[in-house]
């Protein structure tokens, strides 16, 4: 038998020797964490970049920055076969803002072409020259003839990049110009008119949960559909959103009005965006505009507009009147086309009614005030849908929306106008305004054209 202290020095070795082990095993442990958490960071880091560089690429081939990729598809074609969505690889979107030529010149194949642009170059000097660069960070503007989807006037401006074209894009949230879909979709499915009432508790403006009930009490308000969509009332477009038409009516008609639709334009036209959940209290948000997901381009504020005017039909956008070579050869003509009908004529005459509400009592008053007594616009149907929200960081840009339509009350000719102003520090120029200034100065002409041809003539020959 060994003595006890052999015993103690053994046990002192064997604890010392553990401890050891455990040491060793330890940073081994923390080795294969650290290897492996090495491994998978570089996954992620790999992934993200792959994913950032699809998203990047496919941005740059939606926008054709990456333009000989692009033309690859484009060459394989016969130059007499190009469409509308091929022309979008040989002409870049900001080349055609506040652009006021009758033409441009293309290469494409080794020949040279020349497109024929349908801007309006007297009603696009007018906007480009009304611009308010120094109290905005961006502005849009989108004339357009409803019936054919000829764009009349593209002007705009953002100050951070000269070169993009601001009216293509689908950055801006669509705030309250949404409640023409909504208004839309409850006349067409609960069979609502312009005159029926409806309730609503508090601030026409907010829209807390407590005022997404239906409870009455003395303090319950009463109003019209009409009036509530002039004056841009979010509880009651709340409540319609919620008990009346739900998520999958409002995710049918922001389809059927073309978000989250690839829209074919003669240049890249950015898909609007539109996201709605079964949460009640964002269907009430979704419905009244009162949020910032919901993103539209001002060129597609246009065709939402000429659906009203257009007896519910939707109509692609056109910019390129037609593309011929030296030779005068066409290789490519434009041509009206629906894309589907989106609400009855019946129901279009209503929302009508709706945005005329706007105009002469409603949130655009002030813009069109007087025009009664304007000696153009008092000849004129005029109606339209007013939106306006903060961003939702730092709060220091307001998006002001004007989106609506002008009509001769003796005649055919229609015009719509869509109109995003984001103001800086300081309120400039209203989105409204600018819609007046384009009514006003596109049948200004057309009247003079109409009223006295000949003098009309010699004064553009001058």
């Amino acid at each position: 038998m060994q003595p006890y202290y052999h015993k103690n020095r053994d046990w002192r070795k064997y604890q010392t020797k553990l401890q050891l082990n455990n040491k060793v095993n330890t940073v081994k442990s923390k080795i294969k964490k650290w290897i492996m958490g090495i491994f998978i960071c570089s996954l992620l880091i790999f992934g993200i970049r792959f994913a950032v560089n699809s998203k990047i690429n496919d941005f740059a081939r939606e926008n054709f920055f990456g333009k000989d990729e692009v033309l690859k598809d484009v060459y394989k074609k016969p130059v007499e076969n190009l469409k509308k969505r091929d022309i979008q690889a040989l002409i870049k979107s900001g080349s055609l803002i506040n652009f006021t030529g009758k033409s441009i010149d293309i290469d494409f194949k080794g020949e040279k072409f020349t497109a024929s642009i349908s801007v309006n170059k007297n009603l696009q000097e007018k906007l480009i020259h009304s611009l308010d660069k120094i109290n905005s960070q961006y502005i849009g503007i989108v004339a357009m003839k409803p019936y054919t989807g000829e764009i009349c006037a593209m002007a705009g401006y953002d100050r951070s990049n000269k070169g993009i074209n601001p009216c293509v894009e689908s950055i801006f949230p669509a705030a309250s110009i949404f409640k023409i879909i909504t208004a839309a979709a409850v006349v067409d499915t609960c069979g609502l008119k312009s005159n029926s009432q409806l309730l609503f508790n508090g601030s026409k403006y907010t829209l807390y949960k407590s005022q997404l009930n239906n409870k009455r009490n003395r303090y319950t308000n009463k109003i019209s559909l009409a009036n509530s969509f002039a004056q841009s009332v979010n509880p009651v477009f709340g409540k319609i959103g919620m008990f009346k038409l739900g998520k999958d009516v409002l995710n049918r008609y922001a389809g059927a009005f073309g978000f989250n639709q690839r829209i074919d334009f003669e240049i890249f036209l950015s898909k609007s965006q539109f996201k709605i959940s079964d949460n009640p209290y964002n269907l009430a948000e979704i419905a009244c505009g009162f949020n910032r997901n919901t993103l539209i381009s001002p060129v597609h504020g246009a065709m939402i507009t000429a659906v009203v005017v257009n007896s519910g039909v939707l109509i692609e956008p056109t910019i390129v009147e037609k593309i011929s070579n030296l030779s005068g050869k066409e290789i490519y003509h434009t041509s009206t086309k629906k894309i589907n009908c989106v609400i009855s004529s019946d129901v279009s005459k209503e929302v009508k009614k709706l945005m005329h509400k706007t105009v002469t009592s409603g949130t655009a008053r002030k813009s069109f005030s007087g025009y009664r007594r304007d000696k153009t616009l008092k000849r004129l149907f005029i109606g339209g849908k007013t939106g306006s929200i903060n961003n939702s960081k730092s709060y220091n840009i307001r998006y002001d929306w004007f989106v609506g339509f002008a009509e001769e009350k003796n005649g055919k000719e229609k015009l719509v106008v869509s109109v995003v102003v984001a103001h800086k520090d300081y309120i400039g120029k209203r989105a409204g305004r600018y819609a007046r200034i384009a009514f006003k100065q596109y049948f200004s002409d057309f009247f003079a054209k109409a009223d006295h041809p000949e003098k009309y003539l010699t004064a553009q020959s001058k």
